[in-house]
């Protein structure tokens, strides 16, 4: 776990001020988002009316050259991107010249660039960073597992909204992938006992590093164990001695072959406990085959599992793709 300096971050996309900018720089960095998306137009406002060098000279101490970045630095090639953009805004600006800038680059320049795996490190409102090794490449491996969604940050971002469901509880995650979700709940909500699980060999291997590499593996506080969780095989047994009373799952639903094991087993851990304290179930899914997800409503119902539709913001924690097709559902009988 890394800490960095975290303004608050509910606040509205738009850049009032310098401090805005070098936190939309920093978390945009941090998670490799996408060039086009960091706020370069209000950086360029900047540095129009202020020649000096001293805002880009802080873009760089809060990315480039910040602890973190010597610790989980992401890519080489995506730093070498990101610094040719800097410069290029800073010599169109015609601000004072800056020496530490181009020995950023000389040093990304002078390192290997062979790697299929990559940091990205994603801030929390309590000022810790979750720090994450994921694969560069979307699928790899023989699944897409290795990488963070943007379903896991949205759940997230709900989650520390919504501490109530997780404080004192007992959660399981079906699907943990990476990690992120989980380990934002247990750094920032408070559960007495989280319970990741996955099934692919390669997704679980690479979760277990993740939760050790953000100091959770040695925690007695919260309990956190990483399961092999098969969802055709997982029995009510496995199910009662996990004990969950909180249940998320984040884009379980890709695939329509898989769709009839998963809603056998969510009709297996919402029947299996007590009728008097079921546990609070709750699926998040980016929609991108509606046909595919409306089979998995269907297989629901025909299950006689109900579910409503949860709507409204949530504050804005982690950068991703605000417009993609997000939705979250309860699961009850």
């Amino acid at each position: 776990m890394s800490s960095l300096h975290s303004d608050d971050q509910s606040k509205p996309c738009s850049m009032r001020n310098r401090t805005d900018i070098l936190h939309g720089f920093q978390v945009a960095f941090f998670a490799m988002s996408r060039l086009p998306t960091f706020p370069w137009t209000f950086l360029d406002r900047e540095i129009e009316s202020d020649k000096s060098s001293e805002l880009i000279s802080d873009i760089l101490k809060q990315t480039c050259l910040h602890p973190l970045c010597k610790k989980h630095p992401p890519t080489v090639k995506y730093r070498r991107l990101f610094l040719t953009e800097l410069i290029k805004k800073h010599e169109a600006a015609e601000s004072e010249p800056l020496d530490e800038l181009y020995d950023a680059l000389g040093d990304v320049l002078g390192t290997d660039e062979g790697t299929e795996e990559c940091y990205k490190s994603y801030l929390l409102p309590c000022g810790d960073a979750i720090s994450l090794l994921e694969n560069v490449a979307v699928i790899s491996e023989g699944t897409t597992g290795l990488v963070t969604w943007d379903a896991a940050l949205y759940l997230a971002e709900w989650a520390l909204d919504n501490q109530q469901l997780f404080n004192s509880r007992t959660v399981l995650e079906l699907g943990s992938g990476m990690g992120l979700t989980g380990i934002a709940v247990c750094r920032t909500c408070g559960p007495s006992r989280y319970v990741f699980s996955d099934s692919h060999p390669s997704v679980l291997q690479r979760l277990r590093d993740n939760v050790q590499l953000n100091g959770l593996a040695s925690q007695t506080s919260p309990s956190v164990c990483v399961e092999d969780l098969d969802w055709a095989t997982a029995t009510e047994e496995q199910l009662r001695e996990i004990g969950a009373n909180t249940v998320i799952a984040t884009d379980v639903v890709y695939d329509p072959d898989i769709i009839g094991c998963l809603v056998k087993l969510l009709s297996k851990i919402l029947r299996c406990s007590s009728p008097e304290s079921p546990p609070d179930v709750f699926v998040t899914s980016t929609i991108r085959n509606p046909d595919t997800y409306n089979c998995f409503k269907h297989q629901l119902e025909n299950m006689g599992i109900h579910y409503d539709v949860l709507t409204g913001p949530v504050s804005h924690v982690f950068p991703y793709n605000r417009v993609s097709a997000l939705e979250m559902i309860k699961l009850y009988i």
